[in-house]
């Protein structure tokens, strides 16, 4: 909250100096692809963010871009959504609403199959 709002950061844990802001207008929940090559963050405006970064010697990050909107539930949550080990799916908790529909869960449903 450095500037006012929340913002995504990156920061050395390994003792070296260094600090990095990589959202540009805002953003939280931040998530990083299994390869550490990228790192995304929601938006204030619900926008799923992509932000790539080289890390080595240095840390670079590259410009945020928005990569599609997202409904998830309005407040301070974390870890409302992950990302597969590919980085081309994305997994997102949200709220389903009401529903009218009974749901059905069978236990057991094996023990009543016919066996041969």
């Amino acid at each position: 909250n450095e500037s006012g709002r929340t913002e995504v950061y990156v920061a050395s844990l390994a003792g070296a100096a260094g600090k990095w802001q990589i959202s540009t207008n805002g953003g939280g929940d931040p998530c990083w692809s299994r390869d550490g090559r990228e790192l995304f963050y929601l938006s204030p405006d619900q926008q799923l963010m992509s932000v790539g970064v080289t890390a080595g010697a240095s840390f670079e990050p590259g410009t945020p871009r928005p990569l599609f909107r997202v409904q998830v539930e309005p407040g301070f949550r974390r870890n409302v959504y992950d990302v597969s080990p590919d980085g081309n799916r994305f997994l997102f908790l949200v709220t389903a609403g009401e529903t009218t529909t009974p749901m059905t869960v069978m236990v057991n449903w094996r023990a009543g199959q016919e066996r041969k």
